[in-house]
């Protein structure tokens, strides 16, 4: 049994993480900011613990005695200013390390994302050779790339850092992809050059299933891609969710002067083609989808039935 602290932990990923770490018999320790946070973390059976993730001194102490820690905690609205994105993403990442350095903690896993090597063209078949963008001029892009650089470079003797990057996760309880359901319901959604982009996608378990790997086989200071090794056409893999979510009304296409009208990053995630190479975290962490795609999407169905 391990004692592993975790920020994020009442998020979409992070309660998935939660609920896999306390299966396997670890105790489960959770930073959160507010009661209905604290309140799920209890539910599920860990230890919340409250405090604010840009003020470490409000709960550094309760990190000594954890071995591990996993911080899956950042800034997702991604219409946020700047100086919200680096407050939450890069100075609560800051935060996070000194407080589990201070700790005593020998492990520090990363949720990160392929979104921090986007500044503007399509990623095609990329690996993790791919720099990361800190000038991106996507808010959320640019300060997951500068946290994942404040992992890879505090990595030590005795601090073993790892970056695990998942692709557009999915499943039950995925906030994202609700929220898309409810504007495309709202007629607020529309198809860029009509959706029909190859992109890698990652089932939430899966994305946990790399985040343990990363913890107990990943090479120290470095990032790791994880998808469900399965590519789809992001129309045909929405327009499959969006029903099961209830949207039967049709959804606009986009042309060029009303697609350029939304913002950077969402044009990007939803205008582009997106393909990710695994090889790295198959060979060195043993990487393979435990959720296929058509499983993912029975349990999605089921949870909404």
């Amino acid at each position: 049994m391990a004692h592993i602290f975790v920020t994020g932990g009442s998020g979409f990923i992070g309660r998935s993480l939660v609920r896999r770490l306390l299966e396997e018999g670890h105790a489960v320790s959770g930073l959160v900011r507010s009661q209905d946070s604290a309140d799920v973390l209890t539910a599920l059976g860990a230890t919340p613990v409250h405090g604010d993730l840009a003020d470490p001194g409000s709960w550094r102490d309760a990190v000594a005695g954890h071995e591990v820690f996993f911080h899956l905690a950042a800034e997702t609205d991604v219409d946020a200013p700047l100086e919200r994105h680096e407050l939450v993403t890069v100075e609560g990442t800051r935060a996070a390390l000194q407080a589990a350095r201070s700790g005593g903690v020998g492990t520090f896993v990363h949720c990160g994302s392929e979104a921090a090597l986007l500044a503007g063209e399509p990623l095609i078949d990329v690996d993790e050779t791919a720099p990361l963008r800190p000038d991106s001029a996507g808010a959320y892009c640019a300060t997951k790339a500068k946290a994942e650089q404040l992992v890879v470079e505090a990595n030590a003797p005795g601090f073993d850092t790892v970056s695990i990057r998942p692709r557009f996760v999915w499943g039950p309880e995925s906030f994202l992809v609700q929220g898309m359901a409810e504007a495309a319901k709202a007629g607020l959604f529309g198809w860029i050059d009509g959706g029909r982009f190859i992109t890698d996608v990652t089932y939430v378990d899966n994305a946990v299933h790399g985040l343990l790997l990363g913890w107990r086989k990943g090479r120290p200071g470095e990032a790791y891609f994880v998808t469900d090794r399965h590519r789809v056409t992001l129309r045909d893999f929405l327009e499959t969710q969006f029903a099961m979510y209830g949207v039967d009304n049709p959804i606009p296409e986009l042309d060029a002067e009303n697609a350029a009208r939304i913002p950077v990053p969402a044009r990007w995630f939803l205008g582009q083609h997106c393909t990710l190479r695994t090889h790295k975290a198959v060979d060195e962490l043993g990487y393979q989808p435990i959720v296929s795609q058509p499983e993912g999407l029975a349990a999605l169905r089921a949870s909404l039935t």
